[in-house]
């Protein structure tokens, strides 16, 4: 291998791996995270084959954690977290502090040290954003009070976190015993001056620097500036105040969240954040030994159990005594009962600092592969598992501390619409439904416009219907249609293949921006598929031959040929020609021509704009054959060539003069009969 393709080979197999290994997963049923995990294993250097340069991919990886910060300190919401205080913060510090106690007991029977117990201990007590947001989302609990108290809890784990990465330095450093409170002192004074600027200047002058920049409506420059934001205030972060890059990007986040550009900010960071923290995962699993694991499956097995079974204990546990209702307590047990991104983080501190081997290392990433795997299944078993609860009327008494308020969406939703995506589109058939009074159900991923609707009153699932699992819980198989209004064709056919297999006869109404699009949706099984370029042209037509004199049935009559040769491939064009001879045998004094265009006519190369048919000789050409196939109402960028067919409309006198300039030398010309046998011919 060149040197100089080292970097390109790495970063290359490791995504071509991660998307092999994310897809597989998808496939299964488990979250894309496995497969990135697996597919680092695969290059790493305890596995055979190809084997990645993980310095390199290390140093992405530091990228793909400032991203992921970056992310939840957008999203970070304090009044949100207030909300929920009264749950959120006793929860999430006496589960931590829980959690690292068992943790640390746990490798006192191993053998292990303390400090590196306790390491273990930390990391295992933070769960992963990124699985109880794909787990909420895709269980329909996102945008209910437990999901949030959820999320809040999880903010504080995330806070917690950053604590953690400050502080661990300072006490498993080179610092002797005397100096660890003086230490502790200056990283706790150099951190408190960084987010004091942070939330205080930089909270105005990001916000400031970004509106300006949107002004300039330079797409590549605003995520330029975003970018730059991210990673230039992480770099600083870490330079000047020797804090973590992770705080750094977190607040970075919290600033730009506050300001009025911040959905535009999430919606182009996106990609960004979701590549490196890719590579992040990937790095992570390159560092999994399997013949290790294998060796210490034992102790594999008891990490996993306390992760996945302690965790979720010990937070219906903490029920007895927070005032959280059983549904909110299931929730936050469920959601929890997993670790990854943040415990790779301190996992990886403490290998830094020498207190964890990369074995001990390895059981944490193993612990986090196998509670993730679970995850989706302890979803699952969270139905049975409150109904169970709720027959043991002792047990409910304890764990029902309030009572929550109604979740968004009700279960049990009937004869309702499904409206996915809320643009202008959508918007107009959401007030529509609303006025006849029709139940209604809005599917959208923009979280922000998803709580505008919460506090509007608007029925709202929150989560990306083509990415996810999200339509099963819109009850689709008891609605009486889904209205799919998104411009992104692709996204539109996964949100119609997957309604399909859930509500076979489910009418779907969908739009489509190209002509294979419609024929592809069609095919995907929408019952009405809308193309607004066609309808808006058609309604042009019904107008002008209204306006030019043409009955209305007969309009109407060319109208819907147009409409069903367009929408249906099994009705053959030539029915056009017929209603279109029709429209002229009604109107006296208007004639229709189908005119060849020969090889010398000035009209070839040039679109019908530039022919400008319509201001030269009056008539006005409806429309184009090519190749045996008609297009009515042609485009006024369709560029005219050798061998077309246009079909002129017209009086007389300008339907002839429309010869004359179609063909100068109107003797070679061919008669109109050849041209409509021409036309007709099969």
């Amino acid at each position: 291998m060149h040197h100089n393709l080292v970097l390109f080979t790495t970063i290359t197999v490791a995504l071509l791996t991660a998307f092999t290994g994310g897809f597989i997963a998808r496939k299964l049923g488990l979250p894309t995270l496995v497969g990135y995990l697996l597919a680092g294993m695969a290059i790493g250097p305890f596995t055979p084959g190809f084997v990645g340069e993980i310095d390199y991919i290390s140093q992405l990886a530091e990228m793909g954690v400032i991203f992921m910060m970056f992310g939840v300190g957008l999203h970070f919401s304090l009044k949100d977290l207030w909300a929920v205080r009264r749950i959120a913060i006793p929860g999430a510090l006496f589960q931590m502090l829980l959690a690292t106690g068992l943790g640390l007991g746990l490798t006192q029977l191993w053998g292990w040290s303390v400090g590196a117990g306790l390491v273990l201990g930390l990391a295992i007590s933070i769960a992963s954003t990124v699985v109880l947001l794909r787990g909420l989302m895709d269980n329909g609990l996102l945008s209910t009070q437990s999901g949030q108290v959820a999320i809040g809890w999880l903010v504080l784990e995330d806070l917690a976190t950053v604590a953690i990465l400050v502080l661990l330095p300072t006490v498993f450093g080179t610092v002797t015993e005397g100096a660890i409170w003086s230490s502790a002192l200056l990283v706790v004074g150099k951190t408190a001056v960084f987010v004091a600027l942070m939330l205080f200047v930089g909270a105005k002058l990001m916000p400031w620097l970004l509106t300006r920049i949107a002004y300039t409506r330079s797409r590549e420059l605003f995520i330029l500036a975003v970018i730059a934001l991210a990673l230039g205030t992480a770099f600083g972060a870490a330079e000047l105040f020797g804090v973590s890059l992770a705080l750094g990007a977190f607040l970075a986040g919290v600033v730009v969240g506050e300001s009025d550009v911040s959905h535009q900010v999430g919606a182009e960071v996106l990609p960004f954040r979701e590549i490196f923290a890719v590579l992040f995962f990937v790095s992570v699993g390159m560092l999994v030994n399997p013949a290790a694991l294998i060796d210490n499956f034992w102790q594999v097995a008891a990490l996993t159990a306390l992760i996945v079974f302690g965790k979720a204990f010990i937070t219906l546990l903490l029920g007895f005594v927070i005032p959280a209702s059983l549904r909110t307590i299931l929730v936050v047990a469920v959601g929890l009962s997993q670790i990854g991104e943040f415990s790779f983080i301190v996992g990886q501190a403490g290998v830094a600092l020498g207190v964890l081997s990369q074995d001990q290392y390895g059981l944490i990433l193993t612990g986090a592969l196998f509670s993730i795997v679970l995850n989706p299944l302890m979803f699952k078993a969270m139905p049975p598992v409150e109904k169970w609860i709720q027959g043991q009327s002792w047990l409910r008494r304890l764990l029902e501390r309030s009572v929550a308020a109604p979740p968004l969406v009700k279960h049990g939703l009937t004869d309702h619409v499904v409206v996915v995506g809320y643009g202008r589109v959508g918007q107009h058939i959401v007030n529509v439904l609303e006025r006849l009074q029709v139940p209604h159900l809005i599917v959208e991923q923009d979280a922000t416009k998803a709580s505008e609707f919460r506090k509007s009153g608007l029925p709202t699932l929150l989560g990306d219907a083509a990415n996810s699992e999200i339509l099963t819980h819109a009850e689709l198989e008891h609605a009486c249609a889904l209205v799919v209004t998104v411009p992104d064709e692709t996204v539109t056919e996964l949100v119609v293949t997957t309604a399909v297999t859930l509500a076979p006869s489910l009418p779907i109404i969908v739009r489509a921006g190209t002509t294979s699009g419609l024929r592809r949706l069609s095919h995907h099984g929408a019952r009405y598929v809308i193309h607004p370029e066609l309808e808006g042209g058609l309604e042009i037509v019904r107008h002008m031959l209204l306006l030019l004199g043409y009955p209305v049935g007969q309009v109407q009559q060319y109208i819907d040929a147009v409409r069903r040769d367009a929408y249906e491939i099994s009705i053959n064009s030539p029915e056009e020609v017929l209603f279109l001879d029709q429209l002229v045998a009604a109107v006296r004094g208007m004639e229709i021509a189908w005119r060849a265009i020969p090889g010398g006519s000035p009209l070839v190369g040039q679109t019908l704009s530039q022919a400008n048919l319509r201001a030269n000789v009056g008539a006005s050409v409806i429309a184009v054959v090519r190749d045996q196939q008609m297009k009515a109402n042609p485009e006024s960028n369709t560029v005219l060539a050798e061998g077309d067919i246009v079909g002129l409309i017209g009086e007389p006198s300008q339907v002839a003069a429309a010869e004359r300039f179609i063909n100068p030398y109107l003797e070679s010309s061919s008669t109109p009969e050849e041209t409509v046998d021409v036309l007709l011919r099969p």
